[in-house]
């Protein structure tokens, strides 16, 4: 019984600074089910787009806030389920979205070709 009461114990410990771990100033990342947007900053400018096929974790229903900005309009297409096709204009603003389904769901730029992030999904 004591043994069993010291491996709860450090399995506790050890899930507590996991999610602690999974937090971050930078916002790539979740604090473990908050309901804080995970920010992703895109920028568009002379056809290229920032960032470039990075992937950041969320959590299923958390909102996420796509900070576009852009030095002409466009599109951006999410592939979840069902896909979304965004649009966006000149200048910046901020795309509120959120993903339900666990997995890892792309936001790309058709008319670059080019994947922006991947959102893994958990």
């Amino acid at each position: 019984m004591r043994g069993t009461t010291a491996r709860w114990i450090t399995l506790t410990l050890l899930v507590g600074a996991a999610l602690s771990a999974c937090g971050s100033d930078d916002n790539n990342g979740t604090d473990g089910g908050s309901e804080d947007p995970v920010v992703v900053q895109i920028t568009f400018e002379n056809g290229e787009v920032e960032p470039n096929g990075e992937r950041i974790e969320v959590v299923a229903g958390q909102p996420i806030d796509l900070e576009v900005t852009a030095d002409e309009p466009g599109e951006i297409h999410i592939h979840s389920d069902p896909e979304q096709e965004i649009p966006y204009d000149t200048g910046t603003e901020t795309i509120k979205i959120q993903i339900d389904k666990p997995g890892v769901v792309e936001v790309e730029s058709h008319d670059l070709d080019q994947v922006i992030v991947q959102l893994e999904v958990r």
